[in-house]
């Protein structure tokens, strides 16, 4: 199945961040949802029977990502299952090319990926569910995602992690997301319009985890530069527009060697930015 930009198919040395205080959500009601997304620049209106089936949906659809993580890994991770119980989906479905939601998609039986506008998607939360855990993050972890998206995945990991950092390519795509998490009182989280090629130096001490959410080619030498003594890659390497993509984990150990290993197999659309247009160093793709 072809899918969209990002969307997935499955076949401590530096500066210490104090956990983040986190603001309690809004009570998730319909008044609050439409409020919300006024204040994101996405104003929209649903009935209240229409709000109220996404919510009956809810239960359900958490019960298959804890049944699918505990096939996965043999355990889900509590962390991971309370992260997608507190973050409501239906908020992030939105066409931004469009300036469409799409909010009474959320939580479908099948998880499939939903587009979002100038090539991205949400993707399916069943393969979002498996990179979050594959991430193995933590409370007092610093985290970067390259490839924001539709923000959810960002989303995700800021309910478990101290900060959250995210990088988003497409301007204009960046530029909508970054007015979504303030509404919803996600304050640990922060988001900018860039090339994820070259990470997010300015942040002192590096990144626990990072996660990329669209397919390299090879790593970016800057990824595995800004990651900590301890910390773990989750990236998808293979050729532009070709099966064969798997998912690779890498780590650094506190002498900072690296080692890799080969996970699942994937299909993302590709990176762009400087990854297409600059040769692989040598040694920097996987056999």
């Amino acid at each position: 199945m072809l899918l969209s930009r990002r969307a997935l198919t499955l076949t401590g040395a530096g500066l210490l961040f104090a956990p983040a205080i986190k603001a309690q959500m809004p009570a998730w009601i319909r008044a609050a949802y439409l409020e919300a997304m006024a204040a994101s620049g996405r104003p929209t209106e649903i009935s209240e029977g229409a709000f109220a089936a996404i919510q009956a949906r809810r239960q359900p659809a958490l019960a298959r990502i804890e049944s699918y993580l505990k096939s996965r890994f043999g355990e889900a991770d509590p962390a991971v299952v309370r992260a997608f119980g507190e973050v409501p989906r239906e908020y992030f479905h939105y066409n931004y090319e469009a300036r469409q939601n799409s909010a009474s998609n959320a939580y479908e039986t099948e998880a499939k990926p939903w587009a979002i506008g100038f090539g991205s998607a949400l993707s399916d939360y069943l393969g979002q569910a498996y990179m979050t855990q594959a991430c193995q993050p933590k409370p007092d972890h610093v985290v970067l995602e390259i490839g924001t998206g539709s923000g959810f995945q960002a989303a995700l990991l800021s309910r478990i992690v101290a900060k959250q950092y995210s990088i988003e390519i497409i301007e204009p795509l960046g530029r909508g997301v970054q007015r979504i998490f303030a509404p919803i009182r996600f304050n640990n989280l922060e988001t900018r319009v860039g090339d994820g090629f070259f990470g997010w130096p300015e942040v002192k001490g590096g990144f626990d985890t990072i996660i990329v959410t669209c397919a390299a080619q090879y790593v970016p030498p800057a990824l595995l530069q800004q990651l900590k003594p301890g910390g773990r890659l989750v990236i998808p390497i293979g050729q532009p527009f070709r099966r064969g993509q798997f998912l690779y984990i890498y780590t650094k150990d506190e002498e900072g060697r690296v080692r890799s290993r080969k996970d699942v197999g994937v299909y993302f659309i590709p990176m762009t930015g400087t990854m297409m247009k600059t040769p692989a160093p040598a040694g920097s793709t996987p056999q």
